[in-house]
């Protein structure tokens, strides 16, 4: 079994000796709905007929209860396959809700840890692409992985994993950032686009696709728009992730643009860095308080191919 050198050892018995032997394929980040320490997940596995490998607190406190070469019950059908390979989990402390983001000690040791199974275990830098496939993921990445479906970690936690997270380890695994690589340049102008009725989001689509970028993919993307309507309307963007697959959406704050001036025009942009994985698309809405319209839209974008 193997021990993360800079985590508590705090293991777990009988589960550390009993259960069966895993090949360590996959790294699966969960939320635990508690705002927990290290040391108070360990005593809550110890009366659990459930575990993780690895807990970690809001201020960075990491623990493992379990070697990770040893088969741990928190994914489900990832915890140990057939063939023998199996996940490496974590729960992390977060709100009740398991709404809140991860703070910058928690992040910082997720990507301290995912680095050193990369190097301990092989595991591949690429997010999972099917229930199986090694490499990095949150709990509900694939269906798989929960026994009766599940929101962990959380939005604001995903959006991290993708944006944060990932990119810090794959960034600190190979020594370079994910910006050395040329990037494809896209610059997408169109004219026109869709009429705003009064307090409902519309798809701000480019090239007639409601896709802004398709992954896998690292991007930094910039949308543009200029809407027409009455002086003072008020004008909201967000983006979101959505998989082409399950057809989950995973939404961002709403951005607010600002007002349309006494000229009846308002120009608004709106950025988005961040990280796509296969079969997701990231997309943008519109949205006024007043019937609009858009008369212009811009896509600029850099497109790192993952």
């Amino acid at each position: 079994m193997a021990w993360c050198p800079f985590a508590q050892r705090l293991e777990l018995q009988p589960e550390s000796d009993q259960q069966p032997a895993i090949r360590p394929t996959q790294f699966i980040l969960h939320s635990l709905a508690a705002p927990w320490t290290a040391q108070r997940i360990y005593e809550y596995w110890q009366t659990s007929s459930l575990e993780s490998h690895f807990g970690l607190g809001y201020d960075g406190d990491l623990g493992q209860y379990i070697g990770t070469e040893t088969r741990a019950d928190a994914n489900y059908q990832a915890n140990r396959r057939p063939d023998g390979t199996g996940a490496v989990s974590i729960e992390t402390a977060s709100n009740l809700q398991h709404t809140d983001p991860w703070t910058d000690r928690q992040v910082e040791q997720l990507i301290r840890l995912g680095v050193w199974l990369h190097q301990r275990h092989g595991i591949p830098l690429r997010i999972c692409r099917s229930a199986s496939d090694p490499g990095y993921g949150y709990h509900r990445l694939h269906a798989a992985w929960s026994s009766g479906g599940t929101a962990c970690p959380g939005d604001a936690r995903v959006r991290q994993f993708k944006n944060v997270v990932f990119p810090g380890i794959v960034a600190r695994a190979s020594g370079q950032s994910q910006e050395d690589p040329m990037p494809t340049v896209i610059n997408e102008t169109q004219e026109g686009g869709p009429a705003l009725e009064a307090g409902k989001y519309k798809q701000l689509a480019m090239a007639n696709d409601a896709a802004l970028l398709q992954g896998p993919c690292a991007y930094s993307a910039t949308t543009y728009a200029t809407v027409k309507g009455q002086a003072g309307t008020r004008i909201t963007m967000r983006f979101y992730d959505y998989h082409l697959g399950t057809k989950h959406r995973s939404y961002d704050l709403p951005i607010d643009c600002g007002t349309i001036g006494a000229n009846g025009i308002l120009n608004v942009a709106v950025t988005r860095n961040g990280l796509l994985d296969t079969n997701e698309v990231l997309r943008v809405e519109i949205l006024a308080d007043r019937p609009a319209t858009v008369t212009w839209r811009v896509l600029r974008a850099l497109r790192w191919s993952a």
